[in-house]
């Protein structure tokens, strides 16, 4: 086993500030809207596991379903040295990579990018130990900040996978493809995955599962807000609202205030009115088209070189290249 290296790329109290700006910005906006990185406390993370497990939810184990047939086809395209997973998460989906990789012979290093501290270093270690001699660094970053890319590793294949890049608006998405873009060399590639557009009945039921763990992962925001801040939420206040946008093609999740309400975040000393039937966006998770995904890949800079799906159509892998 090698040794684990944390690299810490946040400046201290920065998720603190971020997470104040962003509340501030949020509840003060028409309509109300709160970024959906701020689900994941450690309850949060353990509620969105249970989704990706719902019979709904069919995006992991489709990306899946594309890894495992594709992972040894995407190893031997790029001859990659290092991976590096952005959104790391549990990185469990990322084994079969490592896997591939390590089957070709280029495997050399692991970078899990995340926000998380305490979940990355935990997904670092068991990838640390199941995998001998693999040099891992664990990164602590927020992508849109900061990629936290390492310089001299050789070919780096940059994975972004679960669909993530649906949370981000377009504009922020072009931003984030253009700041990746002009940090990769040529020889590096970028694997991306993306829920595809598909019956709209199939897109909100994965949003709004039957047993109802997707409404308490959208309440958790509340909870973050009340832990954070002081605030005074009452998550049973609120409903769970997941709609199909067919215009933009994404899914909205939202909160509805179920009554008049008056909510106070001391810690940013602001009051919030709510009015009955009032909703509050927490998450867009934009779906595409294998066309959209390359005019935005293009627009970027860079080359589509690589496309997969599952069987059924459901969801993309793209593989791209510095154009």
């Amino acid at each position: 086993m090698t040794a684990l290296r944390v690299e810490r790329c946040l400046p201290d109290g920065f998720l603190d500030e971020a997470l104040r700006a962003d509340a501030r910005a949020g509840l003060t906006a028409i309509p109300k809207v709160l970024p959906p990185k701020w689900f994941y406390d450690e309850r949060g993370s353990e509620l969105f596991e249970k989704i990706t497990r719902l019979d709904e939810y069919y995006p992991t184990r489709a990306e899946r379903s594309i890894l495992r047939a594709a992972a040894g086809e995407i190893a031997a395209a790029t001859r990659a040295r290092t991976l590096v997973e952005l959104g790391a998460g549990a990185a469990d989906k990322t084994r079969l990579l490592l896997d591939a990789m390590a089957g070709v012979g280029t495997l050399a290093s692991f970078v899990p990018v995340d926000v998380s501290e305490t979940a990355l270093i935990e997904a670092a270690r068991r990838v640390d130990g199941e995998y001998p001699g693999l040099a891992v660094t664990a990164v602590v970053s927020d992508f849109e900040e900061h990629l936290g890319l390492p310089d001299d590793t050789g070919r780096r294949l940059v994975v972004f996978l679960g669909g993530t890049i649906g949370n981000l608006l377009p504009g922020q998405r072009a931003a984030f493809l253009a700041s990746l873009r002009a940090r990769l060399r040529p020889g590096d590639a970028f694997l991306l995955g993306t829920d595809l557009v598909k019956d709209p009945a199939v897109l909100v039921a994965a949003y709004d599962d039957a047993a109802g763990v997707t409404a308490a992962f959208n309440k958790n925001i509340l909870s973050v807000l009340n832990a954070a801040l002081g605030a005074d939420f009452d998550a049973g206040a609120f409903e769970h609202v997941a709609l199909w946008d067919a215009r933009e093609e994404w899914i909205e999740m939202r909160l509805r205030s179920l009554e008049p309400q008056v909510v106070t975040l001391p810690a940013i000393d602001l009051q919030v009115s709510f009015g009955e039937g009032e909703e509050m966006r927490t998450e867009v998770s934009a779906k595409f088209r294998r066309e959209r995904v390359a005019a935005e890949l293009a627009a970027a800079g860079f080359a589509l070189a690589g496309w997969w799906t599952d069987e059924k159509g459901r969801f993309g892998l793209s593989l791209s290249v510095p154009a």
